[in-house]
């Protein structure tokens, strides 16, 4: 959401590993890195054919079991939030199983990286190669109410794919919840 996840999750090592591990293990060749003096302020990492990837589930739970996240202060309650949330309102959808958008991407840039061209540039590459391997196109799962990603995405030929559903354990720092928007894009 374009702000550092330790309000709800403070376990770096385990956050790391869930959102870029498949990336930078099985598939590096499609990892980008925006760097600055030294200093990287972002990347891009995606999945040429999203069915060899783990959904975010899986690696939500191997990272919950490798580390011991379910009783973890900082990320305990994500998980207690997550079986409650899960219990009244069901499971959401998982990834997105679609011949039209086999690829997916996950991109995260800090601030002094955004609005300066850096992650339309990662996602020109991104495109380019998904072109060359003959990818017909791409698919993303983002926060609904982070309105400047939708935007970004939007501007780069992304387009909302189905309504918003709740992320369980995804609190805002005062507590409200969270919605899941996934977009697709054609190449």
């Amino acid at each position: 959401m374009g702000e550092p996840p330790t309000f709800y999750w403070r376990h770096r090592a385990s956050f790391s590993d869930i959102w870029s591990g498949y990336y930078t293990d099985e598939e590096p060749e499609s990892m980008w890195v925006v760097e600055e003096s030294g200093e990287v302020l972002g990347y891009l990492a995606g999945c040429v054919d999203t069915q060899r990837a783990p959904g975010d589930e899986k690696a939500i739970l191997r990272a919950m079991l490798r580390h011991g996240l379910l009783f973890r202060p900082g990320t305990a309650g994500f998980f207690w939030h997550s079986f409650r949330d899960v219990l009244r309102s069901g499971l959401p959808g998982g990834e997105l199983d679609d011949p039209r958008w086999p690829s997916h991407l996950h991109i995260d840039l800090l601030p002094p990286a955004r609005g300066r061209g850096a992650g339309k540039r990662l996602m020109e590459a991104w495109f380019s190669q998904l072109r060359e391997q003959g990818s017909p196109g791409c698919h993303l799962g983002t926060i609904g109410e982070n309105h400047a990603a939708i935007r970004f995405f939007e501007a780069l030929g992304f387009r909302r794919h189905g309504e918003p559903s709740l992320v369980p354990g995804m609190r805002t720092p005062e507590g409200g919840r969270h919605h899941a928007q996934r977009m697709v894009a054609d190449l």
